[in-house]
């Protein structure tokens, strides 16, 4: 009786602790959605005007962007629920971890997937839409008059959203109709896990479908925003250190301006002192004042707007916080070329490695079956995979660089159509529509920033994590076998493992399998999202390199976009001046004396 009361303890004890290591996972997850929050309101009113601010915009644009970075954040914690199942050093399953527990675990994180890629692709499609469209649709002048009700307001948004709402059931419908891949004559489809990817089940092929086409669409974007945004960021890391400070700018654009309307009142008193006018000279002298004076104002408004003067308390704050950190960010910045230039390594390496050893080429989308070449990205998470949270932080913040690149890269190039801008995208200068169509080209570019990350810059982590079997055969059946007294049948779960041991306790993340399932029943979207990474790995490379040497001109830009721009530049990132630093975070400017504009 002793022997089973301390079998049934120690077997309580083991399954406590798998329900206390499974309930912190979540909690870890629960404080990054918080963080993402917080992420997701720092940038919707770091960028929108505050002239034409809209309480329901807002709301959608934060409740969007933490959505779609809350399903990309899921993929470590799936990772790190299946692998507390096993022991890495054992190469065994836990001894809490049964099968049905296993299977819970997986169904709960189904559950989440599913909910949140249906929230990503409503709000993407639907939601989003129909707020774009009822903002359109407010008219000041007839809402004050009473003529505009919310009722007639609401159904003229809903109106044109109905567009969307078409093609939202087209592409269900095409993907509850659409054959599956019909090639599985290959070897690869006798494993159990192609076996297992080929999806039946027509309503989950219609989701698949969906959010395959989803992926792709934001690969093209991907290609061309996040590229460029991830080549921009560290170089403006680097040179980022004002010429001059707010303060002073401010207080030498006052002293320009009087001087200038000053000289201006002296022609203007000899002009009325003259019964023949002012000479030519004179004249020529007062139109140069007269541009001048346009010049020195704009210049004066954006010296306030550069010191948060009329701006909200977290445009003033990201201000203030950017003048503090400002004299570390050159280091940041060479430490973030570093990290770049890995990421694109690895996942030139994996691009490489699949083109040459994927076990079904474009059969499949490219699928790897197991890493082939060392990869350093993936290794240094499956390694910190095994000390949770340390793999969670390093892939927050990959993911926040692939996020922040493609912020940076729409705010660089705008909002295009081909050649023609149609939105611009600027900080405290960015329309209520701009920042709705803003958020939907970041919800499909981080789709495809999910894709990129499962399966080029971390694809052995991002489907098993660290788990690994043992390669013995149980000592009797029924049992587990045991690899405690030799090490090197410990060995790595991957894909195409056909031992029966390593089906038994290796455990895929449903993250990946969710997108393997796409890739395999729909090659043609595998095909095409593995060959366009090459397409971003160029464009990266090209943007990086001429980034070193200059600032390429993205557009052409009209005369006065041109002078306002060189005048933003006097407190944009150019020089490395400390005092200016200083100055920007006290708000104080040092004695300046007035300087010519020309």
């Amino acid at each position: 009786m002793d022997l089973i009361s301390a079998l049934s303890n120690e077997m309580g004890a083991t399954a406590t602790q798998g329900y206390i290591q499974i309930t912190l996972i979540w909690v870890v997850y629960a404080v990054a959605i918080a963080l993402l929050l917080a992420i997701s309101v720092a940038f919707v009113y770091l960028y929108q005007t505050h002239r034409d601010r809209s309480v329901f915009v807002t709301i959608i644009c934060i409740i969007t962007i933490t959505t779609l970075l809350a399903t990309v954040l899921l993929l470590p914690v799936d990772v790190a629920l299946v692998s507390s199942t096993t022991s890495s050093k054992r190469g065994q399953r836990k001894d809490w971890a049964t099968q049905e527990k296993v299977d819970n675990i997986v169904k709960t994180l189904e559950i989440v997937y599913y909910v949140l890629y249906s929230l990503d692709a409503l709000l993407c499609l639907l939601v989003v839409p129909f707020t774009y469209f009822w903002y359109e649709e407010y008219d000041e002048v007839a809402a004050e008059e009473g003529r505009q009700t919310f009722g007639k307001r609401f159904w003229s948004a809903a109106r044109f959203t109905l567009i969307f709402l078409v093609i939202c059931i087209a592409i269900f419908l095409v993907g509850f109709f659409i054959p599956v891949a019909k090639n599985r004559e290959g070897a690869h489809f006798d494993l159990d896990f192609f076996k297992n990817l080929l999806s039946e089940n027509h309503g989950e092929r219609a989701l698949t479908f969906a959010l395959g086409l989803l992926i792709t669409v934001g690969v093209v974007l991907y290609c061309f925003y996040t590229a460029s945004g991830l080549a921009l960021l560290p170089i403006t890391m680097i040179k980022s250190a004002p010429s001059i400070s707010a303060p002073a700018l401010t207080a030498s654009t006052d002293a320009q301006l009087e001087s200038n309307r000053e000289r201006q009142r002296q022609l203007e008193g000899r002009a009325q002192g003259s019964p023949d006018g002012l000479s030519s000279k004179d004249q020529r002298e007062l139109d140069a004042l007269v541009r001048e004076e346009r010049t020195l104002k704009r210049r004066q408004r954006l010296a306030q707007e550069a010191s948060g003067e009329g701006q909200n308390f977290f445009y003033r704050a990201w201000i203030k916080l950017e003048a503090v950190l400002r004299p570390i960010k050159l280091i940041l910045g060479v430490l973030l070329v570093g990290v770049v230039l890995v990421i694109f390594a690895s996942m030139l390496i994996t691009g490489i490695d699949k083109a040459k050893n994927s076990i079904c080429k474009h059969q499949c989308g490219y699928l790897l079956g197991h890493i082939n070449i060392f990869q350093p990205v993936n290794w240094v998470l499956v390694k910190a995979a095994k000390v949770f949270p340390i793999d969670y932080v390093i892939f927050l913040l990959i993911t926040m660089l692939f996020f922040c690149a493609s912020v940076i890269g729409i705010a660089t190039i705008g909002i295009r159509l081909l050649w023609i801008t149609i939105f611009r995208i600027k900080k405290a200068q960015t329309s209520p529509q701009a920042l709705l169509m803003a958020t939907v080209l970041l919800v499909l570019m981080t789709l495809a920033i999910n894709y990129a990350i499962a399966f080029m810059v971390a694809p052995q982590y991002a489907s098993f994590g660290p788990q690994t079997f043992c390669d013995l055969p149980p000592r009797h059946p029924g049992e587990q076998p045991d690899c405690s007294h030799d090490n090197s049948k410990i060995i790595a779960c991957t894909e195409i493992a056909k031992n029966e041991v390593a089906r038994s306790i290796c455990t895929p993340s449903v993250a990946s399998t969710f997108l393997n399932r796409i890739m395999v029943n729909f090659p043609f979207f595998g095909v095409f999202d593995f060959w366009a990474q090459f397409a971003f790995l160029g464009v990266f490379l090209v943007a990086f390199i001429l980034l070193l040497f200059r600032t390429p001109k993205l557009a052409e830009d009209s005369d006065s976009d041109i002078i306002e721009e060189e005048e933003e530049g006097l407190i944009a990132s150019t020089g490395r001046r400390m005092g200016a630093t200083w100055e920007d975070i006290t708000g104080r400017a040092s004695n300046t004396q007035p300087q010519s504009s020309h």
